[in-house]
């Protein structure tokens, strides 16, 4: 059993409130698993040709000394890429930088000059934050009520099928702009693993979310659309699941073809709220008059900005 929770924002206004919004809807889902929590945050994008990247560094340091280790790294791989790399912000894991789009060389010469490092997440808007832990002391521990952002996905783990790590944590963000979150287990993940392999598509863990997550991200990579990435999901994948999928320009949701596991949506004028459970919501400005229901088995919803 896990939680899920998504806000998609309609109104910019309520951008700089997105972490308010979405710190609480996460917290109630940790009675649904609180091994441990993530986020995928959209915000407003970098220039074209430039990327964010969610790193994730074996010795952070705390305060001043993460400051300066982030400037140097900044600085180190400015010279290795030959392109400018700032520190955007420094977190307790690690730090987000801007750099280049070209993500091989910026994966290369990252782990060259920091060995361990792991890139959780990268793109135009998109920031992961994810520990182990549970929802709340995860939100406290990355300031997630104080961040801005038009869209954020998030995720409780009760692990079932796989280790209790950071790697194993959702979301999962295998492409540009793309987050995964999922709730309930596939039968099958080994088969369409072996499948990707085949194809030059390597999954990191032995998470069964991470291989429908990059089955999404080949679909949209060949130019598919998110239904179409959705319906793919369906065709390959077996199992009992609920999935939550954004991207910086929509936001979607599917359901097995038993709806076996749980997912509200609710949406009014400023927002769509996705949730496990309608409670979770309770706390959203306007929720007593928004148009909730409980999407049937295998449609696919799509809300795009």
């Amino acid at each position: 059993m896990c939680g899920i929770v998504g806000l998609h924002l309609k109104a910019a206004g309520r951008e700089p409130d997105l972490g308010s919004l979405i710190a609480p809807m996460i917290d109630c889902m940790g009675s649904r698993g609180s091994d441990s929590a993530g986020l995928a945050i959209f915000s407003s994008p970098l220039p074209p040709g430039r990327f964010r990247y969610s790193v994730r560094l074996p010795e952070p340091g705390v305060e001043a000394q993460a400051q300066a280790g982030a400037r140097r790294l900044a600085e180190e791989l400015t010279a290795a890429t030959g392109q400018p790399v700032e520190c955007e912000r420094v977190r307790p894991d690690g730090v987000v930088l801007a750099a280049g789009d070209d993500v091989d060389r910026v994966l290369e010469e990252l782990v060259r000059a920091r060995p361990g490092a792991v890139v959780m997440g990268f793109g135009r808007s998109l920031e992961i934050v994810k520990d182990t832990g549970s929802p709340r002391e995860v939100c406290e521990r990355f300031g997630i009520a104080d961040r801005h952002g038009f869209q954020a996905v998030g995720h409780t783990r009760m692990a079932t099928e796989s280790a209790v790590t950071i790697d194993h944590s959702h979301p999962f963000a295998p492409t540009q702009d793309l987050a995964v979150v999922h709730n309930g287990s596939f039968s099958n993940p080994s088969t369409v693993r072996r499948k990707l392999e085949e194809e030059g598509i390597t999954c990191i863990t032995d998470n069964d979310t991470e291989v429908a997550a990059r089955l999404i991200g080949r679909e949209l990579s060949r130019g598919g659309d998110m239904h179409a990435a959705l319906k793919e999901v369906g065709n390959e994948m077996d199992g009992f699941y609920t999935l939550l999928v954004a991207t910086d320009r929509e936001i979607a949701v599917v359901r097995d073809s038993f709806a076996c596991k749980p997912l509200v949506v609710a949406e009014t004028d400023e927002y769509v709220a996705i949730t496990s459970e309608y409670i979770a919501m309770t706390s959203l400005p306007g929720i007593e008059s928004a148009h909730v229901f409980e999407p049937k088995p295998e449609e696919i919803h799509v809300w795009q900005r």
